[in-house]
């Protein structure tokens, strides 16, 4: 008896049908579990087999084009530099063609800011930013 696998990724299971094309769909729940497969993809991969193919992957795929671009994110950039106190909402009315979503990647993940007592400042600070904070906090114990 085969020892079943919780999560097969597709190109395992591929493989599997490349190689034991006779009783497949069984030895395949016998293997990856009941919720392997229907038979009608386990067929459609032994022909596409049998026609030639040889890759297991996934073939690439045109994808929807991005709206991030450079351009984009440094204008975001400069609204943000403008004034920090900003939020995702008031971009959002800045550029209305541009989505909540897609603009808070931008701001957190392409520019690295985070929201820091209601200021976007950058997720890394500097050497010149810590020996700044650090000289004002000196002063203000002092």
């Amino acid at each position: 008896m085969f020892k079943t696998i919780v999560d097969p990724a597709d190109c395992e299971v591929l493989s599997v049908t490349r190689f034991k094309p006779a009783e497949i769909h069984r030895q395949l729940v016998e293997i990856y579990g009941e919720n392997v497969m229907i038979d009608g993809m386990v067929r459609k991969w032994v022909r596409q087999f049998n026609d030639g193919c040889t890759s297991v992957h996934d073939e690439a795929r045109s994808g929807r084009p991005s709206v991030v671009s450079d351009g984009l994110v440094a204008k975001v950039n400069v609204k943000i530099c403008e004034n920090r106190r900003i939020t995702i909402r008031m971009l959002c009315d800045e550029f209305p063609q541009i989505s909540k979503t897609v603009l808070h990647e931008i701001v957190t993940n392409r520019l690295n800011y985070r929201k820091l007592c209601s200021r976007w400042v950058p997720n890394m600070l500097m050497d010149v930013h810590k020996t700044k904070r650090l000289g004002s906090a000196l002063t203000f114990l002092a």
